[in-house]
């Protein structure tokens, strides 16, 4: 049914915000920091700890499949003890090993239980900002508002990407979509957690609106471009679940290695029960399960998934929605960070401040040229030269007298205009602009070039007026000076950046002068001046030629086919669909400098990955020393000499092996999910501590933690 649209009258919760909508101060409301151990995820990974026992489920985990195995072979001979005769003196010893066996695959589950439980939190409050809300549909080809035009009333999962709807001050933005027409004051505390509003407007790298935010202010019109369950909040969802989780490469390669050592830690026990059984004195099946369990890498084989979905979480909870694991580990081993400037180094909004005559050209001429020229522009740049034209250098309205044609800006032309009966004025980049001048005949005056070169100097844009008549040669009338400004606090980022090892580039379309005031003022190692997206896509070719991987931010749809080059590749969530279609990575905050994060993150997964890996064979050595002489040392009384822990008999020996296997795994649950922490030292002195803390303590730990345990069996008479 069509109903005439109206505008909600202004009330305490939508006070009337002008235009564009009032920018109010930034007050950062984060997210609700969810505690490692919180009663609700808890209790749900207790419950999908016990699911997570079907085969099914731990096939996919050959480490813990061997473990699961052993159990169910264990509580076979349980039963078998409790019928034989000939062995109901050793019941309470399988029991003891076969319930600690369950417990050692059970608290594997729990930690992998526990990492997906934060993701699903996550993944509930984002579903509290998803809601079929009702939409505004428009006719096909509406481009514009007007006060009691029709629209139909419809529901968000009606919704097909194409459609156009309206979305007006109070109402939910029902999908995801591009701004067409309008610009408003939006409210994604939904998706980002922050609390101050924020401009979406059509014609520029802002256009992009997400489902579930809030028009807070005026009117847009936009059109819908994902289908239902398709939309980034969707997206989101499944990931921060897990849903969408596939293993990285890497963790593939430590899988492989891992049941490589299952295998041949299996045929080593095997092997061993013949030669006991030649010698006289046969091991018990349970002694051999436990034997084969403890030497196995069980530490990292069950908290191998664990990490990796606890690193997905870390970047979720600092506001980056991950593509992939694989995303997260490749910004771990970044070399090269590539950072479009405007909207990422600078505040993006570079702002026209100064019209500067040349060539004798009066005030007016030029203000009235840059004025005509910029009409149609929607840009915040076009926009403020209309301002400062017609404020400051009081221009009237401009009345075409004949057919106005828009000349919009492309990266090949770079520079855009208007003609309009005989007249053509043109405004852009100064080399752009001077070769248009050249191509039609016109003289270059002296006095462009110092100015350019000052302006750029300075860090300022510079963009060159000319205009052409019928009749005449065309004519440079001056430059109309725009402000960048560099975010505050970006030169002390790079510098923590290149600490990391990471080199970082500045790409630009501005000139090479420019560009170097800014580069400078932000203190990044390089730049790219003059850059297209061809060019964009050359440099960071070449940097992964070198065998460098290449991280790279951006917002524009210029910046995606380098978004989609790039191996970790982080669109702004302010940016167009484009850019966010193409990177592997969504920074809700659209904060370039989150990189740093980023990358920490990424660093910090593989440590501790690597870490753990460590500590697990590590201890696998300490168990050896425990577990072997209590098994073998009837059939080869020389073992003896290799129990240097003195435990008391042999099975508060395999005992006490198997509890401190299955206790480790849930002590180390804290270290999986939060991380080992990440410190900006050379990548020689972080081994060599990490090697010692975690190999020498995986070494030792064993050692102590075994013999207190076999010492607490003795005394309670149970080894």
């Amino acid at each position: 049914m069509a109903v005439p649209v109206t505008t909600p009258p202004p009330t305490a919760d939508n006070p009337p915000q002008g235009r564009i909508g009032r920018r109010q101060a930034k007050v950062r409301q984060p997210r609700r920091n969810i505690a490692l151990f919180e009663p609700q995820i808890l209790s749900r990974a207790i419950i999908d700890a016990f699911k997570k026992l079907d085969p099914r489920v731990q096939a996919r985990n050959p480490v813990m499949f061997v473990v699961e195995v052993g159990s169910a072979v264990t509580t076979v001979e349980w039963v078998r003890s409790l019928l034989d005769s000939h062995l109901r003196g050793q019941q309470g010893f399988v029991l003891a090993v076969t319930l600690w066996l369950w417990f050692t695959v059970l608290f594997a589950n729990f930690a992998e239980a526990m990492a997906e439980g934060r993701g699903k939190a996550q993944a509930d409050t984002l579903r509290r900002a998803r809601t079929e809300t009702p939409a505004k549909r428009l006719p096909a080809g509406t481009t514009d508002y007007a006060p009691g035009m029709a629209f139909e009333a419809v529901g968000a999962p009606q919704l097909r990407k194409g459609d156009l709807v309206l979305v007006a001050a109070g109402d939910a933005i029902p999908s995801d979509g591009e701004i067409v027409a309008g610009v408003a004051s939006v409210d994604e505390s939904a998706i980002t957690g922050e609390s101050a509003p924020v401009i979406r407007e059509s014609g520029g790298d802002r256009s992009a609106v997400t489902g579930g935010t809030k028009v807070l202010s005026d009117w847009i019109i936009v059109r819908i471009t994902s289908n239902p369950g398709e939309t980034f909040l969707d997206r989101m969802i499944a990931l921060v679940e897990g849903a969408n989780r596939q293993k990285t490469p890497n963790e593939i390669a430590l899988n492989i290695l891992l049941a490589v050592l299952t295998i041949i830690f299996l045929l080593a026990v095997v092997t061993l029960e013949p030669f006991a059984i030649y010698s006289g004195n046969p091991v018990s099946i349970t002694a051999l399960v436990a034997l084969l369990v403890c030497l196995i890498p069980t530490t990292i084989g069950g908290l191998l998934s664990a990490i990796g979905i606890a690193g997905m979480d870390r970047l979720v909870q600092r506001n980056v929605l991950a593509m992939s694991g694989r995303a997260v580990e490749a910004a771990g081993d970044v070399d090269v960070l590539l950072l479009d400037k405007t909207g990422t180094i600078t505040l993006g909004n570079r702002m026209a401040s100064e019209f500067i005559t040349v060539n004798g050209a009066t005030p007016d001429d030029l203000a009235a040229a840059a004025l005509l020229s910029s009409i149609p522009d929607e840009t915040p740049e076009g926009r403020s030269i209309v301002v400062l034209a017609r404020d400051t250098y009081h221009q009237p309205e401009f009345n075409a007298n004949g057919a106005l044609t828009f000349i919009p800006f492309s990266a090949s032309t770079r520079m855009s205009g208007v003609d309009v009966s005989d007249r053509q004025v043109r405004k852009g980049a100064a080399d752009a602009v001077l070769a248009w001048v050249n191509q039609l005949g016109g003289a270059l005056p002296a006095d462009v070039t110092p100015t350019v070169e000052r302006i750029a100097k300075g860090g300022g844009t510079p963009l060159v007026v000319a205009e052409a008549r019928a009749g005449s040669k065309p004519r440079i009338l001056g430059v109309i000076y725009l402000k960048d400004i560099v975010k505050t606090g970006m030169r002390a980022r790079f510098d923590q950046m290149r600490k990391m090892g990471i080199r970082t580039v500045m790409i630009t379309g501005d000139n090479p002068l420019t560009a170097k005031a800014i580069a400078d003022e932000a203190g990044v190692d390089d730049f790219l001046a003059q850059a297209t997206p061809e060019t964009k896509m050359k440099l960071i070719r070449e940097q992964q030629a070198g065998g460098r991987l290449v991280a790279m931010t951006g917002d524009g749809t210029n910046d995606a086919p380098a978004l989609a080059q790039a191996d970790v590749g982080v669109a702004m969530n302010t940016g167009t669909q484009a850019a966010k279609e193409a990177g592997n990575m969504v920074d809700l905050d659209s904060n370039p400098t989150k990189l740093i994060e980023i990358v920490e993150v990424g660093k910090q997964l593989l440590i501790t990955r690597g870490a753990l890996t460590t500590f697990s064979i590590a201890n696998d050595v300490a168990k050896y020393f425990a577990i072997i002489p209590a098994v073998f040392v009837a059939t080869f009384p020389q073992l003896q000499a290799l129990n240097v822990m003195q435990l008391r008999t042999p099975n508060s020996a395999i005992l006490s092996a198997v509890i401190f296997n299955a206790l480790i795994i849930i002590a180390l649950i804290p270290l999986a999910l939060r991380g080992v922490k990440y410190r900006a030292v050379g990548a020689g002195r972080l081994l060599r501590d990490n090697l010692l803390l975690y190999g020498l303590g995986g070494i030792i730990l064993p050692f102590v933690g075994i013999k207190v345990i076999d010492l607490l069996l003795t005394a309670l008479h149970l080894g």
